[in-house]
């Protein structure tokens, strides 16, 4: 859940040493014969739903009543959401010696979308698990990344870039090393990844594909069409192109190409350096971003803050405290502020991809075929996004027990049918999905696991779909009203964390 990397066609292609195609992640039909019984000789597995948000998010969207504040306090700027753009208004604000703010979240932990969890084994990752090395133009991404020490005198800390082998494909019966598809690539399918090799690169140089997007978007007809559409247009037929292509729709937008827009489609591949390193990882992904943000902005974070309604005069109620601001900084999804403001209208083409994560804890290594271990694990024609493996950056030159964080967005479905079905079924249903994908490539899963939990999300990330990129609808949201600026990743058209920081620090800048 967070961008992978970029290029595609060389003998490998992202931003890591083992290179690949480019960046990256109702089920298929078949989805339901991924479900089955467990069977009388396996061992016994535990786990749960973790980190449900959905009872209270229902409640805002019923306006269910809650509690009246206790107490009222009067504060300049208030910060809603604790994700990475809301940690990123708090930081920049710090930086800029102004204190007298608070940032609400509602959860028990701030971080979003790079929540991290802890067990006997190791830290791991919930949802975004790296960022690729911000490019020379990232000027914000380097910055917090020289303050937090792992960028000094121009060079990155090798002990937060991804150490090898980074990434793995199972196809064919074995693992390959990357994920491009070269397992049974015929010359058509290496001549058509040249050719995309090449149409990426004109697009990178045109300087309209960058990070932030704001830096070079321009309207373009390529958002009024899908990616699978342009793919037809340039005669792009390859199915282990297409596979790829869909895999990193899949993996950035929770959509598959068809339901994404060619320029976001463009973006994933254009906007990154082709020979850039990384990317930058922790054993808990982006979670350890997170951390480190919180404790700098601890005595500022009001977590399990409900805020369940803002005032036209800009009083922010929570069952708490009534905050009475002069600014507020909405960092939370922006489709939630028809719930929460007054007088906000309906994000109207926000749409949102479902995902569920999970996080399974293995008592030793199942056997592998093919390739070695490596961070990240996918496997061809599957439904779901694969695997993280949180102790690859430990420095133990052997681990027993593991934790991998694995990966599913609902991209078959409509996001409504999605959520539907997310909700629908019970933990016993997902475990068993999950570890009939995973023995695929690993017929010996239910001998290796002991425990698993399940992380729901019905709003995960924005999905680009085509003609959202430069419609007047998202730009209308760019605008602050009457006091209250907008902040979330969501407001640039996918969920990344540089879009996220970018988003969050230009909220707190003032405007005429």
């Amino acid at each position: 859940m967070e961008r992978h990397r970029p290029l595609v066609g060389q003998a490998s292609g992202l931003p890591r040493t083992s290179r690949r195609l480019v960046p990256r992640r109702e089920f298929l039909a078949g989805a339901p014969a991924l479900v089955g019984l467990s069977r009388k000789t396996d061992r016994r597995i535990t786990g749960s739903f973790v980190n449900d948000a959905f009872p209270t998010g229902h409640r805002l969207r019923d306006r269910a009543p809650f509690r009246a504040p206790a107490r009222r306090q009067r504060i300049p700027i208030v910060i809603i959401g604790g994700g990475i753009a809301g940690l990123s208004a708090a930081w920049r604000l710090d930086k800029r010696g102004i204190h007298d703010f608070v940032l609400l979240e509602m959860e028990s932990q701030a971080g979003g979308n790079s929540r991290w969890g802890e067990n006997e084994i190791s830290k791991f990752p919930w949802a975004a698990h790296y960022v690729p090395v911000p490019a020379k133009g990232e000027s914000l991404a380097r910055e917090l990344f020289e303050e937090l020490g792992i960028f000094r005198d121009g060079k990155w800390d090798d002990r937060a870039l991804c150490f090898d082998p980074q990434e793995r494909l199972f196809r064919y019966g074995r693992w390959q090393e990357g994920i491009e598809p070269e397992l049974g690539a015929t010359a058509n399918d290496r001549d058509q990844y040249r050719r995309f090799n090449e149409k990426i690169n004109q697009f990178r140089a045109s300087g309209e594909f960058t990070i932030p997007m704001e830096r070079g978007a321009k309207p373009s007809p390529l958002d009024h069409i899908s990616m699978a559409d342009w793919l037809a247009t340039e005669r792009f037929d390859s199915s282990s192109l297409r596979w790829y292509i869909n895999y990193a729709c899949r993996d950035d937008y929770g959509a598959l190409a068809k339901d994404t827009s060619a320029w976001a489609g463009i973006h994933y591949f254009a906007s990154r350096d082709p020979e850039e390193k990384g990317p930058l990882t922790w054993p808990e992904g982006n979670g350890w971003i997170a951390q480190q943000l919180i404790k700098k902005l601890s005595r500022y974070i009001q977590t399990r803050s409900v805020v369940y309604r803002v005032t036209r005069d800009l009083h922010v109620l929570t069952e708490q405290t009534e905050y009475i601001a002069e600014k507020v900084i909405f960092a939370a999804p922006t489709f939630l502020a028809h719930y929460i403001i007054e007088d906000a209208p309906p994000a109207t083409g926000f749409q949102y991809s479902p995902w569920l994560t999970a996080n399974l804890t293995l008592d030793r290594i199942p056997d592998q075929k093919g390739a070695e271990p490596a961070w990240d694990n996918v496997i061809y024609d599957s439904p779901t996004l694969g695997y993280v493996n949180a102790t690859h950056m430990n420095l133990a030159t052997h681990t027993e027990r593991t934790v991998w964080t694995f990966y599913w967005s609902l991209a078959e479905y409509a996001p409504r049918d999605a959520r539907a079905l997310l909700l629908s079924k019970d933990w016993n249903y997902w475990k068993e999905a999950i570890l009939n994908d995973l023995s695929r490539a690993h017929p010996d899963i239910r001998q290796c696991v002991s425990h698993i939990d399940v992380m729901r999300m019905g709003h995960a990330m924005i999905r680009p779909a085509p003609g959202f990129m430069f419609s007047e609808e998202r730009q209308r949201w760019l605008k602050p009203r009457n006091g209250i600026y907008y902040a979330n990743s969501d407001l640039s058209g996918f969920s990344i964390f540089e879009e996220a920081q970018y988003r969050g620090v230009s909220a707190t800048e003032p405007r005429p």
